[in-house]
């Protein structure tokens, strides 16, 4: 591998999705090829978007950024905009980004990475998992010329948070999930690393820890106390800093949606988190298990069924975290991130 990890990242953007893009802008390890982009908390294209606006924030508009499918493999598309507002970013607005999206489809866009990069860059779904499996479908062989897939989605020991059976990612796009979990399991014994809510719902993120990340990135400390209250509220040198501006509105109304339905004034900040152990697996311990997904109608449409007994007798084809260092990784994320926002405290939107 190289001194970077070479990573592609596939999202929905989306809250948490705006938040992994952040996460992987700040962190040394990373060498961002490039961020294909999926309908699902928002439409493609507004992911699109959404996804070129924040990059540009973080100072990154030379990343490339494709567009993908627009519908799922054999169902109408969902989105989620009760959950991330009606453009996917909450109440944050971030003017259009100057950089144009690439002309390629983004399956073509990560195979041929993959190919010019054998054995190099890492693959990280963050959304459906649309662009994975037709990807799959035009280079079956992607598996062996990828270093690894991670990916955030699923519900291996506990409820859904769509259905009482299923995790969003997956319940978008059900067949997608099937065929990508099974396609790369066909070419490859090296098993995709997969956090679903089992542990990326121990992440969650807290005024307090938004508190913390302000005085971070240099927020005066009563301007800072303000984002640590119920509720959060953007003054003085925090909404000076455009990209803790950006964080601050996002989260409030994900706070709000987390309120409502969760029972608690924070939010569960998952896309960041599998980023993160992207980066650093020792921030999971994860257990071999063979997975499949429903696909049939009904309350278990999208479940991720794992065989944690061995009663089906099939090999393992996913790494499932099991256990997680969640405190760790909300450190590097106020460390990384407030670090980031301070290096673009004086850049206007």
């Amino acid at each position: 591998m190289p001194a970077r990890i070479p990573l592609i990242l596939d999202v929905d953007t989306g809250i948490d999705d705006s938040l992994a893009l952040l996460y992987a802008c700040a962190s040394p390890e990373v060498e961002l090829v490039a961020v294909t982009c999926i309908g699902g908390n928002v439409n493609a294209r507004r992911v699109a978007e959404n996804t070129r606006a924040v990059l540009e924030l973080a100072g990154r508009d030379d990343v490339p950024v494709v567009l993908g499918r627009e519908q799922p493999l054999a169902k109408a598309l969902q989105t989620s905009t009760e959950t991330h507002g009606p453009r996917g970013l909450g109440y944050a607005e971030l003017p259009p980004a100057h950089r144009a999206l690439e002309r390629e489809e983004a399956a073509v866009r990560i195979v041929d990475v993959a190919r010019e990069r054998p054995g190099e860059v890492v693959l990280v779904t963050l959304g459906p998992l649309t662009n994975l499996a037709v990807a799959l479908e035009r280079e079956p062989s992607l598996p062996n010329l990828l270093a690894g897939w991670v990916l955030m989605g699923g519900a291996y020991r506990g409820p859904g948070n769509t259905t009482p059976t299923s995790e969003w990612n997956i319940h978008v796009d059900p067949h997608a999930a099937k065929a990508a979990i099974q396609g790369w399991a066909r070419r490859s014994s090296r098993l995709p690393l997969a956090l679903g809510l089992d542990v990326t719902e121990q992440a969650r993120f807290v005024p307090e820890h938004l508190r913390h990340l302000a005085i971070r990135a240099g927020a005066q400390p009563l301007d800072a106390t303000a984002v640590g209250r119920e509720p959060v509220e953007a003054v003085g040198s925090v909404a000076e800093n455009a990209v803790l501006r950006f964080i601050v509105d996002a989260l409030r109304f994900y706070f709000e949606f987390h309120a409502k339905y969760d029972g608690f004034y924070g939010a569960f900040i998952h896309d960041p988190f599998a980023v993160a152990a992207a980066i650093d697996r020792t921030l999971v311990r994860a257990q071999p298990v063979f997975v499949d997904v429903e696909i049939g109608r009904g309350l278990a449409h999208g479940m991720t069924v794992a065989d944690w007994r061995g009663l089906t007798r099939q090999p393992a084809n996913l790494d499932v975290a099991v256990e997680c260092d969640a405190a760790g990784f909300m450190e590097r994320f106020i460390e990384r991130v407030g670090n980031l926002a301070a290096s673009r405290s004086g850049v206007t939107r």
